[in-house]
């Protein structure tokens, strides 16, 4: 595969040589030149080095010159490209090719951490799911690791025994030739978005997001269209998640979440806090909706998708309805049964507060969905057959 690809560049080179040269074109000879001159140098200390020499397509022309660089540089490295080269090789890496890359030196360490290649993958891979509240837990972490690493060096600094082996290993390293002892994945050294991403791949960081039918996948159907926060953390081996709740008394521990069932935090309130509800006015029938429920005070809210409906004193019509101007707004769950007492729950569209019983559990605020794909998420979660 080797030889083909250096035989590839000899073609061009010849081809160059007699097609842009009568038209002007040297700049186009000289690229293709120095390619080839480039491949003769990398591969000149390896085994193909006689064999890209002695490729029956390279004229003797060619080859003298190019035996002639070899014979004259001591070696060539990736470092020599022209920098913009080398950004655009490094644009086209997958984040574990940039890790390895950022493993070879300290020169390519600094190019293969450098923010902007990273947060191309930050955003292809998290961009849906990381939210504002997932940023500020970031950063909290961020701030948590950094003192427990200041608090870790000034122990060992109080240890004589790890002073006199750190000294040890910095003499060993200088009579190496080597005075760089840093390590690649330092955090202070790590581009942040590069040490973010490696903390979301690896699931060391555990990050607030939303999991949609919580645990239904274990028997409990009824958290059918609900929506729950959590924190969560991303396992590569399998591509899925395991979650854990806030629940009053233990903490509540899932595994193996697939990302279509998780989303990013769409509200900053708190999971123990009631949302200020401030559409209120605007709601009608058909409108789509969330609202917070839990079942006793003691338990955080999870988000329920509804539609508004018509009361009972309207007929329905849209020509003749006018629910819109009533002070009380009904909800409907359609995913459960006609006579459910999770069917419908009525609300005061002025003076909304958290309603209900420790035995229907507790409404609080409600926030309109105006995005055709949050309406679209919900359905496609809709169950096949009503609950009870």
């Amino acid at each position: 595969m080797l030889v083909f690809l250096i035989s590839c560049f000899s073609f061009i080179l010849l081809v160059s040589k007699s097609f842009f040269k009568p038209m002007g074109g040297f700049s186009n000879v000289w690229f293709s030149e120095e390619l080839v001159k480039f491949l003769a140098l990398w591969f000149s200390k390896g085994r193909n080095a006689i064999s890209f020499l002695n490729f029956p397509l390279m004229t003797d022309h060619v080859k003298s010159k190019l035996e002639n660089v070899v014979e004259k540089e001591e070696g060539v490295s990736l470092l020599d490209l022209p920098d913009l080269t080398l950004e655009c090789i490094f644009e086209r890496l997958p984040p574990n090719g940039l890790c390895n890359m950022a493993a070879v030196c300290s020169s390519l360490r600094e190019k293969c951490t450098s923010d902007h290649l990273w947060e191309k993958h930050m955003k292809e891979k998290w961009g849906e799911l990381i939210g504002s509240a997932a940023y500020k837990e970031w950063q909290c972490y961020v701030v948590s690791r950094n003192k427990a690493s200041i608090l870790e060096k000034s122990r060992k600094k109080r240890d004589l025994f790890g002073e006199f082996s750190k000294i040890r290993k910095l003499l060993w390293n200088r009579s190496k030739g080597n005075e760089d002892d840093r390590k690649v994945g330092n955090s202070s050294e790590m581009s942040s978005i590069m040490d973010w991403y490696l903390s979301l791949e690896t699931g060391k960081f555990w990050f607030p997001a939303q999991v949609f039918n919580r645990e239904v996948q274990n028997g409990h159907a009824g958290f059918m269209l609900s929506c729950y926060d959590a924190e969560v953390s991303y396992d590569c081996r399998t591509n899925t998640f395991s979650a854990r709740y806030p629940s009053y008394g233990r903490r509540m521990i899932e595994d193996d979440i697939e990302w279509n069932r998780l989303r990013a935090p769409t509200v900053d309130t708190l999971p123990y806090v009631l949302h200020v509800s401030d559409c209120l006015d605007d709601l009608k029938p058909d409108d789509h909706i969330e609202i917070q429920w839990r079942k006793s005070k003691e338990f955080a809210y999870g988000w329920w998708y509804g539609v508004v409906g018509h009361l009972e004193s309207c007929s329905g019509s849209k020509l003749n309805c006018h629910c819109h101007a009533s002070e009380t707004v009904l909800l409907e769950f359609k995913q459960y049964t006609t006579g459910s007492r999770w069917r419908q729950t009525v609300i005061n569209r002025k003076d909304h507060r958290e309603v209900g019983n420790e035995g229907d559990g507790f409404y609080g605020g409600i926030r309109k969905l105006y995005s055709d794909k949050e309406i679209s998420l919900w359905n496609r979660l809709l169950p096949n057959n009503t609950l009870e």
